[in-house]
């Protein structure tokens, strides 16, 4: 943090002392008012019901810039990562800060590749869930279970256990979505294959059946592979302020993931994309394509209690830049696969078009987000709508472990412990029972 000459007076109208607050400037984004000594000196806290204007953290991973629609990984934008590199080269560059040479690209993919298989005891574990679970419900098992399989690699303090626990999972998570799939369609689970890159080896494990080979379509494995990127981190989000508050107790790098898997689990984070197909489903039943101006007055009517998913963004409040790029690989997997006549496909597209033109959504900036892109790319190749959740887990693992292993290795870095305005019941004594109303 680099301390700014500016500082912060907080006063008092009741007469209390004044506190001079010191204010520290990242390298690019707002100033911040360090209030950790605020309680010491005052007795008091500051009140921020979802820490909307409270950091938590310092962190050099990733930037948004909410208001300009900028989303940096590193100081890399966005834009130029999901264009000019791959999935595991992102992997990289949020682990150890700059994007790998071609010696590092082959030594990290060949490691990467060396643990995607899991320990064999992980298939009767998941034979306990039922078949019609949840993919998230069993995604958040048997991402917990790991540290019971894989236990020489879960001291949060041993910088060389963090090192095999970060391998491990990124390696391991295609699989164990992959096989969550299979084992609720009832079909023999696919073993990776070493010499597929790491989004082929993922469709291959998904799609793949003993009946037959599967050749993965390049479109398709670029598609899956640039959502990987886009979803590979996005700053202190739910999950990822999960994983931190998880992991500051010093509990293992799986059981910290694992608390990420089940925060992102919540339709309001992970699950929009899902969200959103189902809404798009939703008004194909009423009537598809024909019935949507209908679909659009209710949205436009507060007292209606229907919502548009898939468009707007807690954070930005321009258009999203993942959107943009998620846009283009949309239209590809669509000619690609020639369904283009696909009726909710048609439908989206036709709401896309509205939701860009329409002044009522134009000016709210409803803007369609990536859940909405990504959701109709992964329903287009195959993938069944339960998955998609899990598909975004096993992408910001990679951003959640940065994460986790920065705040490990951040010196000012305590156990989690946010305050509260308590307003329940004063002080009061028990009464015996035959005296209580």
């Amino acid at each position: 943090m680099i301390p700014s000459d500016v500082k912060a007076t907080l006063s008092f109208s009741d007469g209390s002392p004044s506190m001079e607050l010191p204010i520290y400037k990242g390298t690019i984004g707002p100033d911040v008012v360090d209030i950790r000594k605020l309680y010491a000196q005052t007795g008091r806290f500051t009140y921020d019901p979802g820490f909307l204007s409270t950091a938590a953290c310092q962190s050099n991973i990733t930037y948004i810039d909410g208001d300009k629609g900028e989303l940096l990984y590193r100081g890399y934008p966005i834009e130029q990562l999901a264009t000019n590199c791959d999935f595991l080269e992102t992997c990289y560059l949020l682990l150890y800060g700059e994007l790998p040479n071609p010696q590092q690209k082959g030594d990290f993919v060949k490691l990467v590749t060396r643990h995607t298989m899991v320990n064999e005891q992980m298939q009767f574990f998941l034979r306990g869930f039922r078949r019609d679970a949840h993919p998230m419900a069993v995604m958040t098992g048997l991402v917990g279970a790991l540290s019971a399989f894989y236990h020489d690699s879960t001291d949060i303090n041993n910088p060389q256990h963090r090192e095999i626990s970060a391998i491990r999972l990124i390696a391991k998570m295609p699989t164990l979505v992959a096989m969550a799939y299979k084992y609720g369609v009832g079909q023999p689970y696919i073993y990776p294959k070493n010499d597929l890159s790491y989004s082929a080896n993922f469709m291959r494990m998904m799609f793949a059946t003993p009946c037959e080979e599967y050749e993965p379509n390049d479109v398709l494995v670029r598609a899956i592979d640039r959502i990987f990127i886009l979803h590979a981190d996005h700053e202190q989000n739910a999950s990822t302020s999960t994983v931190r508050l998880c992991g500051s107790s010093g509990t293992n790098p799986f059981a910290a993931i694992a608390a990420g898997v089940a925060c992102l689990w919540g339709p309001a984070h992970g699950g929009a994309n899902e969200a959103a197909l189902n809404m798009l489903e939703d008004v194909q039943r009423m009537g598809g394509v024909e019935k949507i101006g209908e679909f659009i007055k209710q949205v436009k009517d507060k007292n209606s209690g229907i919502k548009l998913m898939g468009f707007g963004h807690r954070v930005y409040k321009n258009y999203d830049p993942r959107a943009k790029l998620m846009r283009e690989t949309c239209h590809e997997v669509l000619d690609a696969l020639g369904k283009t006549n696909d009726p909710i496909l048609k439908l989206a597209m036709e709401l896309e078009k509205i939701a860009l033109e329409d002044e009522y959504f134009v000016a709210r900036k409803l803007y369609p987000n990536v859940d909405f892109y990504s959701g109709i790319v992964q329903r287009a190749i195959g993938i069944p709508v339960s998955l998609f959740t899990a598909i975004f887990a096993l992408a910001r693992t990679v951003g959640w472990i940065a994460q986790l292993n920065e705040m490990i290795g951040d010196p000012e870095y305590k156990i989690g412990r946010p305050r509260q305005l308590y307003n329940g019941a004063a002080k009061r004594d028990v009464k015996p029972i035959g005296q209580r109303a």
